[in-house]
């Protein structure tokens, strides 16, 4: 019988259980006695939080890894993003990708005019002596290397803070930062 886990990626963990370099990292492992075999669907880089979720069924991940599954994300960014901004990442906007020019696909975005309740982050971002900052939410299906970090940063608004909220149709909701929950299945809805 294969297990299906929620986390709550808190900021500073790799998303994996096995890192070979030598330098010390924070993995996976750390935060739960997941069962042999458990691998994470997709990842958050280091500095990134939010919804992981994490299987011992490799269909699964492969269908929710695929382009059908959108994945929002909420982002800090550095100053006040401005309506223009926003157009210009659903429109798509050019980023580097391996070296090459990408424009990412056309994806849903808008202001969030309430600021986020998910509590401090692990390292202090900044404080308001250096500007505003504000937050946004990018809807998108696909998932390019630190993508969203540099969709904000390609419209003049650098990510500060980056929180994965949903995964399909799973959401977040007040999972807490580095809080695992086992279910019995994902109900993905794909788009």
């Amino acid at each position: 019988m294969h297990h299906h886990f929620l986390l709550h990626k808190p900021y500073g963990y790799l998303s994996q259980f096995i890192y070979e370099l030598k330098r010390k990292k924070r993995l996976l492992g750390e935060l739960y006695d997941f069962p042999e075999g458990t691998m994470a669907i997709g990842r958050l880089d280091e500095d990134s939080e939010g919804l992981l979720l994490l299987t011992t069924d490799g269909k699964v991940s492969e269908q929710i890894r695929s382009k059908k599954v959108d994945k929002e994300y909420y982002v800090q960014v550095d100053g006040l993003i401005t309506p223009e901004a926003i157009e210009q990442i659903k429109k798509g906007v050019e980023i580097g990708f391996n070296g090459t020019k990408y424009t990412t696909k056309p994806c849903e975005a808008f202001i969030l005019n309430e600021i986020p309740n998910f509590g401090p982050r692990g390292k202090k971002i900044r404080d308001e002596r250096h500007g505003p900052t504000s937050w946004a939410s990018i809807i998108v299906s696909e998932g390019k290397f630190r993508q969203v970090r540099k969709m904000t940063a390609a419209v003049g608004f650098p990510t500060l803070r980056l929180v994965r909220v949903r995964i399909g149709s799973v959401h977040l909701n007040n999972l807490q930062a580095g809080e695992v929950r086992e279910v019995k299945s994902f109900e993905i809805a794909t788009s």
